[in-house]
């Protein structure tokens, strides 16, 4: 089950809302909401942990939020300014080791099995980051211990804020039986809902199902789901991570189902996405529209049909047999995305679009020697 390893997951406290009151001392101790204007269409970006209290979560609407917290003080997000602190957090990062794969601004995962210090303990390494990280930055993070990325990952979220949490091998395969699939990764809602029907709550219930069942319920997840039940999870720390999808996603000012207004928007959206790719020059074979409905359950429709997608009107190409797939127009809309996946280099050259088919050699009777 372990390799040798050693893994840590670092992931800040409440990153946003905690730059926040750090820069503003009055916020200090207050309910604090990181995200839009809540008299209109804002969305919690991040909160802080006197917020969460209230039962406030990120991508909660921000009018819900002030409902729940009418005292919570809302505050616009400074992207900037987050990505000077993070570059600050990834620093010491890789100070440590070269083997760093941020997930996101405030959060990565680092493989220091062999590190530039020759500390022989990660635990002494996880200490000493969360040290390193209050006095430069004034900020508290949660770190995670382990053999492998699941097991770190999930060890960071178990004692926060602040916390530094390790699960060693020995200990993994009891840790795992224990844990509800809700905090399994890549269980979400809908899944764990999908296994709770199975009868499955647990890692230990997870444990007694087979590889074969588990593909067959969930497919290639499935794969994912019987190897970590069992506490292996080979994925590398990979510190230069390829972006994967480019997208774009707007929340409407007023709810509608007006497929004509819808229409009017996935094109701007597609435009902003083209613009993106052709930049780039790069181009995506999986194109995905994302729909929000006015009670925010959220639908997504895919399509790989071939073709590179470079360009906004080969999105627009497809938009409206995805749309048609959806309620949208029946219910009522709230937000909608376009992401193009699965992105590959488009040469500089290169003006037109590509048929993705295998080489097929011609007959021996039909080719021709020579030019």
């Amino acid at each position: 089950m372990s390799d040798g390893r050693k893994i840590i997951h670092v992931d800040m406290d409440a990153f946003f809302a905690a730059v926040e009151q750090r820069d503003r001392p009055a916020l200090r101790g207050r309910p604090v909401v990181v995200g839009g204007d809540p008299r209109g269409r804002g969305v919690v970006a991040a909160c802080s942990y006197e917020a969460r209290v209230f039962g406030i979560h990120s991508a909660m609407s921000c009018a819900r939020a002030r409902r729940l917290c009418p005292e919570a003080v809302f505050v616009r997000p400074s992207r900037e300014k987050y990505q000077r602190v993070s570059a600050q957090i990834m620093a010491i990062f890789f100070r440590y080791t070269d083997l760093v794969e941020p997930l996101s601004l405030d959060e990565a995962f680092l493989d220091v099995t062999h590190n530039h210090a020759g500390i022989p303990s990660a635990t002494w390494i996880a200490a000493a980051l969360k040290k390193e990280i209050l006095a430069q930055t004034g900020l508290t993070a949660s770190a995670g211990v382990s053999c492998n990325k699941f097991l770190a990952k999930v060890a960071s979220d178990m004692d926060k804020p602040d916390g530094l949490t390790v699960i060693r091998p020995e200990q993994a395969l009891a840790f795992i039986h224990r844990l509800p699939v809700g905090r399994f990764y890549g269980v979400g809602p809908v899944t764990e809902r999908r296994m709770h029907a199975l009868g499955i709550r647990t890692g230990a219930d997870l444990y007694r199902y087979g590889r074969r069942e588990l593909v067959a319920s969930f497919g290639r997840a499935g794969e994912f789901f019987h190897d970590i039940a069992r506490g292996i999870d080979r994925r590398p720390v990979r510190p230069r991570r390829e972006r994967r999808s480019m997208g774009a996603e707007t929340t409407l000012a007023r709810d509608t189902d007006d497929r004509q207004q819808m229409m009017a928007i996935l094109a701007d959206l597609a435009g902003r996405v083209g613009a993106g790719l052709e930049q780039r020059r790069t181009g995506g074979r999986t194109l995905t529209l994302k729909v929000r409905y006015e009670d925010f359950t959220t639908v997504s429709r895919s399509r790989t049909p071939g073709t590179i997608f470079t360009e906004s009107g080969d999105i627009m190409a497809h938009v409206p047999a995805l749309l048609a797939a959806t309620e949208a127009g029946r219910r009522k809309v709230r937000l909608l995305g376009i992401t193009v996946a699965n992105l590959v280099a488009i040469p500089a050259h290169r003006a037109c679009r590509q048929l993705l088919l295998p080489f097929v050699p011609l007959p021996r009777e039909g080719r021709r020697d020579g030019p």
